[in-house]
């Protein structure tokens, strides 16, 4: 009899797990390379340099099937420096994502946690930082938040299925705080798949964002500083197209922020002698991407910034043309190594601030005239 009830517990035992049809998947990536600047406040700089075509990462994602086409999903993302084993996006166990959910065959997804905004989800990929980049290809000071510069908080996330091509959501970022309107946010986004062309558009929205725990944006000031303000607006489109062994992409994004902080970068931003009341900037990218083999490939890419500076000073205009170059070589299907450079250019408007310098988003500070170059050498590894 003991016999028997052994073997039947052992038995249900191994059954539960495939009745339950739970997985879970521990996943990583190692990003990691050799820096030169040309110009770092007027001196050269070879540095080692973590994360910057990928940001450095380790996660776990999982799925339980809860029947009727339905399922619980989560997944918790850690960021780290691989240079000196720091946890990234301000020293949070989870700062890259931290979300439970369920999902639906027919009806979407719903996830509750830290998560991507809809920009990231539907207008990056039709860049180059977005897709095959990195950051040393991201719009000056990643303004438009298309490399990931802050993740939203508190968030409410739905993500339609796909039908007939199109694909949609949306997001709500709540403040955590009596005030009910301070330092959320909320963004929406579509695409459109036919073909070889992918159609994307993007909005985004936030209130009273600050640099103080609890709110939607802004509990990793160093990343998220030239984000704070009385209100953040982000929208845009673009598109792709695949043909053959080549993709090519244009994209524009529109970013505001209203009565920027006075602390972080915005200060260094603001002329001694003015108040900063606006800053806008306005990106305008084309990319193309050319596989060669199935391991290797080519990218450009060059985008022509416009932005507003409006202060007590007066209105001014700066611009910036980045132009980037990459190529890329599969030892495996895990592991490759890369080679990309970027140059950025200032003209226009001098504002009598930090924005007359050249800044390629990976430098480690502004150059000390309006021009800046940035080479790396990397090798990525994905777990």
């Amino acid at each position: 009899m003991r016999i028997k009830l052994l073997a039947a517990f052992v038995m249900s035992a191994a059954a539960a797990p495939a009745m339950a049809q739970s997985t879970v998947t521990l996943y990583g990536l190692i990003d990691e390379g050799i820096n030169y600047t040309n110009n770092v406040g007027g001196d050269k700089l070879f540095e080692l340099q973590s994360g910057t075509v990928q940001g450095s990462r380790w996660g776990l994602r999982g799925a339980e099937d809860l029947g009727g086409g339905l399922k619980a999903v989560f997944q918790l993302e850690s960021g780290f420096n691989v240079n000196n084993g720091k946890l990234g996006q301000g020293g949070l166990m989870f700062g890259r994502q931290a979300w439970v959910g369920v999902a639906s065959n027919q009806y979407g997804t719903v996830t509750l946690g830290r998560q991507y905004d809809s920009v990231v989800n539907y207008l990056a990929q039709t860049t180059a930082n977005g897709t095959w980049g990195g950051g040393m290809f991201s719009h000056p000071y990643d303004n438009d938040n298309t490399d990931n510069t802050f993740r939203v908080n508190n968030t409410v996330k739905y993500t339609s299925s796909e039908i007939a091509g199109f694909k949609f959501g949306g997001t709500y970022s709540f403040s955590n705080d009596t005030n009910f309107a301070n330092n959320r946010a909320y963004s929406m986004g579509v695409q459109y798949v036919i073909g070889g062309l992918l159609l994307e558009a993007a909005y985004l929205q936030a209130n009273n964002q600050s640099s103080t725990a609890g709110g939607a944006i802004g509990n990793n000031p160093a990343a998220d500083e030239n984000f704070l303000g009385n209100k953040l607006r982000i929208f845009g489109a673009g598109a792709t197209y695949t043909f053959g062994s080549a993709n090519v992409g244009i994209s524009y994004s529109n970013t505001f922020v209203a009565n920027p902080v006075s602390s972080g970068y915005v200060g260094k931003i603001t002329p001694a002698s003015g108040t900063l009341s606006n800053l806008r900037y306005q990106n305008f990218e084309i990319n193309g991407k050319y596989q060669f083999t199935p391991a290797f490939f080519v990218g450009a890419m060059y985008t022509y910034t416009l932005s507003g500076f409006n202060a007590t000073t007066g209105k001014l205009k700066p611009n910036y043309e980045t132009a980037g170059l990459m190529a890329d070589y599969s030892l495996s299907k895990r592991t490759d190594v890369y080679v990309q450079s970027a140059y950025q250019h200032v003209g226009g408007d001098r504002t009598g601030s930090v924005l007359d310098f050249a800044f390629v988003p990976v430098a480690d500070d502004v150059s000390s005239n309006r021009n800046q170059v940035v080479a790396r050498v990397g090798l990525r590894h994905k777990f």
